[in-house]
């Protein structure tokens, strides 16, 4: 009997996620049994939140249409699949304004993310099944190094970074999730995700170095873990990271 294989071709930034030498280029599968397209594409290595459209002899199919033998599977990540009706892409539609969860590893990123003004839940507790159940019961993002979390199929919006400095990784995250036009810089606490309100110099004397207070004019405060904001040599590092990606082109 001849094997029970597919043709796959995974496509864009999902190459990522699979063995050297399955990369950008069609190859057959060996099928066990009648799996998902869904369970058989991560076998393969992609995880399920970052495929947005999976074709099937050029037809648009679900994550639970089942994998036949002599059958062509076609896996697109967002920003680089075909056009086909909303109804038909197995990734779905982000809220207006995203919200995020961050795995153990990705501290700093949170903070970045914070800066920006997005609700970002971070701690070096989570465990990898409140990771997922935050993700799926306040529909945030989880972001994640690790495949596993990723994998886990409560999770619907999700991403792996790919690079390994918070800088570069919020690069991504703004690319991927088109966050650019939603940033609100400044307004969230980069510590604790508090919304920041204004204060005057009277109000934060005595909780800033000696001279800030006379200095400067505009400050910021926490109201959940009481830190005071304002646009010293941080703030204008940071003020120039926001600028950048105001300047960013949306990814192809």
């Amino acid at each position: 009997m001849s094997p029970r294989q597919l043709t796959v071709r995974i496509h864009g930034a999902l190459n990522d996620f699979l063995a050297p030498e399955r990369r950008e280029r069609v190859f057959t599968h060996v099928l066990q049994g009648s799996p998902s397209v869904k369970d058989l594409i991560e076998s393969l290595g992609p995880p399920h939140p970052e495929v947005d459209v999976v074709l099937v002899d050029d037809a648009p199919v679900g994550f639970a249409h089942r994998a036949k033998p002599d059958t062509r599977l076609d896996v697109y990540p967002a920003f680089q699949a075909p056009q086909v009706p909303a109804e038909s892409r197995v990734g779905p539609p982000l809220p207006a304004m995203p919200g995020f969860v961050l795995d153990v590893g990705l501290g700093r990123l949170s903070g970045l993310l914070r800066m920006l003004g997005f609700d970002t839940l971070w701690r070096n507790d989570f465990a990898d099944d409140q990771l997922a159940r935050l993700s799926h019961d306040e529909a945030r993002v989880l972001l994640t190094r690790d495949l596993g979390v990723l994998k886990r199929s409560e999770v619907e919006h999700g991403y792996y970074p790919r690079a390994t400095d918070p800088a570069d990784q919020l690069v991504e995250v703004v690319r991927r999730y088109g966050l650019t036009s939603r940033m609100r810089p400044f307004s969230r606490c980069m510590a604790c995700n508090a919304k920041l309100s204004p204060a005057t110099p009277d109000e934060v004397r005595g909780r800033v170095p000696e001279g800030v207070a006379e200095r400067h004019t505009h400050f910021h405060q926490c109201p959940g873990c009481q830190r005071v904001f304002w646009p010293g040599t941080h703030h204008q590092r940071m003020q120039a990271l926001v600028d950048t990606l105001r300047g960013l082109e949306p990814r192809a």
